[in-house]
Parts: C-alpha cells; structure tokens; sequence
C-alpha cells in the first residue's frame, strides 16, 4: 500500500470497487468495454511466433485472456487485497479448478462437512474416483481438525458461514494446522463476500467465489473467481490448468460482475442491516425453534464470528418447529418473497435446503449437519425491512395454523 493516488492499490475498498482494474481503448470509454472476440490478430508471423512463445505480453485466445475478463479479475484481487485473481464461468468451475489444478491421485483433502451441496459431491464423491483420498470433519470442532491434520494433506476445503447453517470456522486456526500439514487453505468466502470477511489476512492460500451471487447481486449472470497470493499455485497450476481445460468466463458476464462491483460494497451493508433486524424480529416468535444468524448473541459461534467478521452475512436460517409441513405452508404464504435457491439477490429469496440445496444428502446427514426438515434459508434483500417483516409474519401464520 502506498500514498500514490494514481496507484489502485492505495484506494480504499470502495473506490477499488468502483474504479480497480478499469483501462480504456482509444476510444477513452467512461464504461468498461466489452471486448466480445474470440480471437486475436498479429502483425506478422513472428509476433504470432513470438506470443505463442510467451516473448511478448499480449492478447492470444479469450480461452486464455480477454480484457474485459482480466479487468474484473485485477479489481476482484484489489478488493481481496490478493496478487493474483482468475476468473470462471461458475462458481463450480471456480472450485473444483482451486483443487484440480494441483491435487493429484495420491494426495489427501481435509474438508469441513458443511459444505454447499455441489462442493459437497466434488469432495466427497468425485475427487475419490481419481485417486484422491477425502477426509471429512466437523468444521466448529479444532480438535477434529487437528487430528485430521495430523498427517499430510494436500489442500484443506471450508466455508464459512457455512450454507445453510451459517456455522462460523476458525480460518487462522486451520490455516496453521493446514500449514504444518503441508497443504494450501481454499476459502469459500461466498457466504461472507470480500466486504465482510479477507480470509488471506485470516492465513488462508487461496479464497473462492461465486460471483454469480453477491458479486452480480441481481440475478443475472454466471460467474466465479479465485483470488491467491501463491504466485507458484497460480503461475505452475491455475494458469496452465485453465488454459487447457477452458472454464473460461465470458466477456460479457465479466463486464456484468463489473458493474455489480461498484455497488457491492454499499449493497451488502445494507443487506446485513435487513437481515440483522430481521433475525431480531424471528428469533424467539412462536413456532420457531431457533434462528441461525452470527451476530446474534444464541449463535454458538458468535465470539469467533464477531472476531473475523465485519458484520453478520446477508444470509440467515432458521428452523420451524412443524418440520417440512410447516416449511411449505411457509414458503407457499409468501408474497413478497420468492422461493428460490439463489442468493446474494436485492430481492429476497428463501429455500427448503432439505428438498432443493441438499437433497442429495440421506437424512442423517443432513441431521448431522442441522438441517432438520423445518429449515428455512432467506437470503435478504433491500426491499423496505418492515415490508419484509410483514411478508414472514404471514408465512409464519401459515407455518403455525
């Protein structure tokens, strides 16, 4: 960080968010541009020679590079505050390329068990049929940690909030045990979003998103992105993985994360503000068992939440105490809130994690992992708070009649 003006990387976040990463053509655009080309074109046969040698600094193929792509990519790393940033066409893409770029059959992956369904099957069932041995662990429990890293491991895998049960994991307490084991911390930050939470301060290696919620923040586009200060992961395995595989993100989708990062910042704020008052207004009504919400004092995570987060997460969960009939009553109520397994929306959208996000799991595993069958997830939006409440006092009347 320096006091150079002119310099991105002494502006703070907002402006980072605003103005990170922009060039322009010789056009002189105020809007960042959007470079819709596959291709490249040289000036002669050795300059092609030349590029595809890596002699010259310049565009080749939009599978390897395009500059609408690369200009979200450098302002995700300002606002990381991360050396080097990629970009995929999903979330998905985005996680399974942070292990599959470097893990091998062989090798060992450490994973928190409450992971977002798809994560969930990456690790736990996917990367077994290569080779690669998964371990398991309850991500609140150090202890299991430490004895899961007790023996090298390759790459650890968490998130935190967890989805749907927002439970909140001790980054810089894994990223030294990950450390001694070994192996690279990946972050799945999606829950937290860079305003709320850095886990590369925190010790984590590499952080994941995907953009396609908070980041785009209306619905619109795929997205996702890995941000890292390991300049040998990203330059001996994500570069040359991505290349060759070709998750790549489009122009267009690029340039749409673009504009959902100028007001990410003032977004999320305010989602946390709704979702705040909106765990307050649930927790402790009839018919709910608990609300899961991290700055709520009942969180059993609350200290560590407030330790390494700025605020509570625009995400909040909780249980009805009818199970899954209570559950659809509720969601079929609503009338401002939509049923959707989205998130990260300005509209708010609420999901049955048991029936949609996590089905795939037996019932005693989502009982392990607290997702009973009256859970309800609600991602908040920035609709009036006091609209929202009188939308979840009509489902709660159904839930309870």
């Amino acid at each position: 960080m320096t006091d150079d003006k002119t310099d991105p990387e002494s502006w703070r976040p907002a402006t980072q968010m605003v103005r990170g990463g922009t060039f322009r053509s010789n056009f002189e655009e105020t809007s960042e541009a959007i470079f819709a080309t596959s291709g490249y074109v040289y000036g002669s046969a050795e300059q092609a020679e030349q590029a595809f040698k890596g002699e010259v600094e310049r565009y080749i193929y939009s599978r390897y590079a395009n500059p609408t792509v690369c200009m979200f990519e450098k302002r995700m790393a300002l606002l990381e505050g991360a050396k080097f940033g990629m970009a995929f066409g999903s979330g998905m893409a985005a996680m399974f390329g942070s292990l599959a770029s470097f893990v091998r059959a062989g090798d060992r992956v450490v994973a928190s068990r409450a992971l977002f369904g798809s994560c969930l099957y990456v690790i736990q069932d996917l990367l077994p049929k290569y080779g690669v041995e998964s371990v398991l662990v309850d991500g609140t429990d150090l202890a299991q940690w430490e004895q899961a890293l007790s023996e090298p491991a390759k790459a650890v895998f968490l998130e935190t909030p967890s989805n749907p049960c927002l439970d909140i994991i001790d980054v810089q307490a894994v990223a030294d045990l990950t450390h001694k084991a070994g192996g690279r911390l990946i972050v799945d930050n999606v829950f937290a979003t860079p305003v709320l939470q850095k886990p590369l301060t925190l010790g984590a290696d590499i952080v994941m998103y995907s953009t396609t919620k908070h980041v785009d923040g209306q619905g619109r586009c795929m997205g996702g992105a890995l941000l890292t200060d390991d300049e040998d992961y990203y330059n001996d395995h994500l570069v040359p993985w991505m290349r060759h595989t070709g998750p790549a993100m489009s122009p267009f989708n690029a340039w749409t994360m673009l504009k959902g990062l100028e007001t990410l910042d003032i977004r999320v704020r305010q989602h946390c503000v709704n979702a705040q008052a909106l765990a307050e207004f649930l927790e402790g009504r009839p018919g709910i068992v608990k609300v899961l919400y991290p700055t709520l004092k009942s969180h059993p995570q609350h200290d560590l939440a407030m330790k390494q987060m700025a605020a509570g997460s625009t995400m909040l969960s909780f249980e009805l105490a009818g199970g899954k009939a209570a559950a659809f009553r509720f969601l079929n109520a609503l009338n401002l809130v939509d049923i959707s397994n989205n998130l990260g929306d300005t509209k708010s959208l609420t999901t049955h994690p048991a029936t949609t996000t996590h089905q795939r799991l037996t019932p005693e595993d989502r009982a392990a992992l607290g997702i009973g069958d009256g859970l309800v997830r609600l991602s908040v939006g920035l609709e009036d708070v006091e609209d929202l409440k009188e939308d979840l006092a009509r489902g709660l009347k159904a839930a309870n009649g």
